[in-house]
């Protein structure tokens, strides 16, 4: 196997498993991530780095899928008695994400969806995130250095207008602070002009997730949605930002079959929009939820995850895309899923 396919089956190893166990004496060289949206949220968490990717694993001094072992000045992550990963490499996280600043508005949401656990997590967390508070984050993350880019999601509170608005004023902030920063979003929009109203405001780039495209699935995971609609707002929004600047997010792991996710990669690039594939992450906040939607549940394996990867790829291809074109979110982030042209 080559390299860069050697390294891709490693870092699907990381992402399907758990935590990783760190020595007693560890000390992150920085601070530890503490995400409130995305796979990782509700725990602590750190970046490895090797072999021209990275992943974001949360981390544990007593027990874990995997352990980090330290040789000298040296570190690597065994698995199952074997080294997995040589020579590892910590990078930092400016807000969520690393040469990223990545805030999530809200997490109390009206909607429900089942594999979600912002709503679960403590309410003041997100409570002091107004424009200021925000503009002045990304300025001190900017002086650090190393920033990229911006992106902004954010649960339902009360309703889609109102959080688009709230949405929409902070993209205008940071526009102004930031004439040639990347703005990406990830809001849920209940209108066409919702779309038309964050494009205007300064948003380069727009995330509109479908979650799944099993429509059973869907249903019983994120039953106060609609799917017809998210797909038609997302067909909307290729109108507005153009063809590799609309993303997706499609959850594996919940019954569906590689088919239906892979038909579902192809109708969205048909469409112009990029889909990310996310493996799920059950824990104690959503565990429960999801396998009284869906039953039991069998864990995504490492060579499930490199073979969507594969034909994502391939899907995109045949489309003209590239995930290159995303400046913002997953796709420039890296840490949670296998990125086509940017790890395989």
């Amino acid at each position: 196997m080559e390299e860069g396919q050697l390294t891709a089956l490693k870092k699907a190893k990381l992402l399907t498993g758990g935590a990783v166990k760190v020595p007693a004496d560890f000390r992150p060289p920085f601070p530890l991530s503490r995400s409130t949206a995305g796979p990782g949220a509700g725990s602590a968490s750190m970046v490895f780095c090797f072999g021209g990717t990275r992943v974001k694993k949360a981390i544990s001094y007593d027990a874990g899928d995997f352990e980090l072992v330290r040789d000298g000045e040296r570190y690597s992550i065994v698995h199952e008695g074997e080294v997995l990963v040589s020579d590892v490499e910590f990078q930092p996280t400016l807000h969520h994400a690393p040469e990223q600043a990545f805030f999530n508005l809200s997490t109390e949401c009206i909607y429900a969806c089942k594999f979600c656990t912002s709503p679960r997590l403590d309410k003041r967390i997100t409570k002091s995130l107004d424009a200021d508070r925000i503009v002045e984050m990304v300025q001190k993350a900017n002086e650090r250095g190393g920033l990229k880019g911006v992106a902004l999601t954010s649960a339902v509170v009360s309703s889609p207008q109102e959080t688009v608005e709230r949405m929409i004023e902070v993209v205008r902030r940071i526009r102004e602070a930031f004439p040639s920063m990347s703005i990406g979003v990830e809001p849920y929009v209940d209108r066409l002009d919702q779309i038309d109203a964050l494009k205007e405001a300064g948003a380069d780039e727009i995330k509109l997730n479908i979650e799944t495209y099993d429509r059973d699935i869907f249903v019983k995971v994120c039953g106060d949605l609609d799917l017809d609609w998210i797909l038609r707002s997302i067909a909307y929004a290729v109108s507005v930002f153009g063809r590799g600047r609309v993303t997706s997010n499609i959850i594996f792991g919940m019954g569906e079959s590689d088919e239906n996710l892979l038909e579902g990669v192809a109708e969205l690039a048909r469409m112009g929009c990029i889909a990310t594939l996310r493996p799920l992450r059950l824990n104690d906040m959503n565990r429960q939820a999801m396998e009284e939607a869906l039953g039991h549940l069998t864990p995504v394996q490492p060579e499930r995850l490199l073979h969507l990867a594969r034909e994502h790829k391939r899907i995109l291809q045949e489309h003209g895309l590239d995930t290159h074109t995303v400046r913002t979110m997953c796709p420039e982030c890296r840490c949670c899923d296998i990125a086509p042209f940017r790890d395989i």
